[in-house]
């Protein structure tokens, strides 16, 4: 069976369903979701006190179980998308990006020349350590296909970029960060507001006419599957935390009667 990679996931409309993980970097995390179903993994740095010592751990963690990992990086600055990709990371989550100039900016951390100018360093990591004698250009080009790139869309003017945004190439997935574009609306959790649901209709329909992928956190698996009749091709079913929480609750209350 060939190895499933985050960049064979992107771009379709196949379901995609994973998880955050804010909690649990442990050994065994990729092959316990791994068991369970999932299909990628997003290990969240910008909500947590993880570092990148943290994402090599995972990174290694999620190779042995052959699931494809995504580091949210805590934000646009060139030297966290670039060092979590360093690291070994198949993909980058990152935070609300609002305009074309934002998400060219990324990209040009992310990516090698002649894409973008992501300094150079090879056989660490991103390369599994491999000694090659390949001419730099199949190098770098081999690593910019290899590398998603993710782009938060958190606030109005997120949204009604999203077209333009969705339209450059290199950019892979919109991912709706909702809790922060209704706060940015002064709405928060309005979530069913005319407003919310415009700027969610745009950015997925921004992916879709480009051909790129549409994602969103859900609190739980019913969530999820109503988001994916929406257009979303990549869930996530909540967090580490709160599914450990959810099903322990769910017994406790089984329990007690």
């Amino acid at each position: 069976m060939t190895t499933p990679t985050l960049r064979s996931l992107v771009g379709n409309q196949r379901t995609k369903i994973g998880t955050f993980l804010f909690e649990f970097a442990t050994p065994g995390i990729g092959q316990i979701l791994k068991a369970a179903g999932a299909d990628y993994a997003v290990l969240d740095m910008e909500h947590t006190g993880f570092g990148f010592d943290t994402v090599r751990q995972v990174v290694r963690y999620c190779q042995a179980a052959e699931l494809p990992l995504i580091v949210r990086v805590p934000s646009q600055q060139r030297h966290h998308v670039s060092r979590a990709l360093d690291a070994g990371a198949e993909g980058v989550m990152v935070p609300i990006v609002s305009s074309v100039a934002q998400a060219r900016a990324v990209l040009d951390a992310a990516k090698y020349w002649p894409d973008g100018t992501r300094g150079v360093a090879l056989g660490l990591a991103h390369e599994r350590y491999a000694m090659r004698s390949e001419p730099l250009p199949d190098r770098f080009a081999e690593q910019n296909t290899r590398t998603v790139i993710i782009l938060q869309i958190e606030d109005p003017r997120g949204a009604e970029s999203a077209d333009e945004i969705a339209s450059l190439p290199g950019v892979d997935m919109l991912w709706l960060g909702h809790n922060d574009l209704s706060v940015a609306m002064n709405k928060p959790g309005a979530f069913g507001d005319p407003q919310f649901l415009q700027h969610e209709k745009a950015t997925i329909a921004a992916a879709k006419k480009h051909g790129k992928s549409a994602g969103r956190l859900g609190v739980d698996a019913k969530q999820c599957a109503e988001f994916a009749t929406l257009g979303y091709d990549f869930v996530a079913i909540a967090g580490d935390v709160w599914l450990l929480q959810q099903a322990f609750a769910a017994g406790v209350a089984m329990v007690k009667g």
